[in-house]
């Protein structure tokens, strides 16, 4: 074999150990390379994925006082209580404010007619108590389960005066609460008035006007609270029993 053939052949067998160094070491690490890359990509995929969860938490609990400040005002309007004393207030500073003279205050039954036709009907087989049921036998006396479960007390008022005067008061009434776009204003309990009538006043006479309304205070699910549970530094525990917490509204 002459010098030139035995240097092909050497080339020849260092190419075929490179082959095989390729197939049986390399080739095998590249593969594990790629799947460390992309596991390392899901990675810090999910690493982004739980910063911008820590970052929204850091938002939320930096907020936090502000929002709770704001529920606690919102329980003004629905308070978990009746809270009568200070609806009272409320109703006398507007009808001072609007110069009319606060006649009568009544809660309405709520329901009578139905409560005299179940006393009156033959007992039959209890059944199990629904969660309605429970939350109603919590709720203050005259009140009842009305729209998106919270509790309503329907009150009958009496007042005296002109009608421009009777006009501010209703006016009144309503500034309690206000809306603007996303925001909430409010100075006092949350009232809505179903209806009214006027009458002639008695004693004075036309213009001088007698006026009957219907209307209907809103009181936040006893069990739940104004504030759900929350307290002015955490929001409500996502385990255990839920601390209920009120707050009754004020002038």
């Amino acid at each position: 074999m002459t010098a030139n053939n035995k240097i092909i052949v050497a080339m020849i067998a260092v190419v075929a150990l490179a082959a095989a160094f390729w197939m049986m070491l390399l080739s095998p690490k590249r593969d594990e390379v790629k799947k460390l890359d992309h596991q390392v990509a899901q990675q810090e995929e999910s690493l982004s994925v739980h910063q911008a969860e820590v970052q929204r938490g850091l938002q939320a609990r930096q907020s936090f006082p502000a929002e709770y400040q704001q529920l606690v005002v919102l329980g003004e309007a629905a308070p978990a209580e009746d809270d009568t004393a200070s609806l009272l207030v409320q109703l006398n500073r507007i009808a001072g404010d609007a110069s009319v003279r606060f006649q009568t205050f009544q809660l309405k039954s709520a329901g009578s007619a139905e409560e005299t036709a179940e006393a009156e009907a033959p007992a039959v087989e209890e059944t199990p108590t629904s969660p309605t049921e429970v939350a109603a036998s919590t709720m203050p006396l005259g009140a009842s389960i009305g729209p998106a479960g919270l509790a309503v007390m329907p009150y009958e008022l009496t007042f005296k005066g002109s009608f421009f005067k009777l006009a501010d008061f209703i006016h009144g009434l309503d500034s309690l609460v206000k809306t603007r776009n996303s925001e909430v204003s409010v100075t006092g309990r949350l009232i809505t008035i179903n209806g009214f009538e006027l009458s002639a006043d008695t004693n004075k006479g036309f213009p001088y006007l007698e006026a009957t309304f219907s209307v209907t205070t809103f009181l936040v699910p006893p069990a739940q609270g104004v504030t759900g549970g929350a307290s002015p530094t955490a929001p409500a525990p996502t385990t255990g029993t839920t601390v209920s917490t009120t707050t009754g509204g004020t002038p």
